[in-house]
């Protein structure tokens, strides 16, 4: 479900009283905050490949000329 567009709950049978839908939003409403609380996503975790690969070097410094014969 997004952000937008909030749960909704549909009665298909019999009649309920304001005090049970109260009640049952109430404990949906709060199984729903404890499951979002604990879901966590898991680390990414670095293949081999990535651990041994080199950093990148620096950039090449273009305003020191190369080499002594640069004029």
């Amino acid at each position: 479900m997004s952000a937008e567009q909030p749960p909704t709950i549909e009665i298909t049978q019999g009649s309920a009283t304001e005090e049970e839908l109260a009640a049952l939003i109430a404990v949906v409403s709060d199984a729903y905050a404890r499951e979002e609380a604990g879901a966590v996503a898991a680390e990414a975790r670095p293949s081999a490949w990535s651990r041994t690969q080199r950093a990148m070097r620096a950039p090449l410094r273009r305003d020191i000329p190369w080499g002594r014969f640069s004029g």
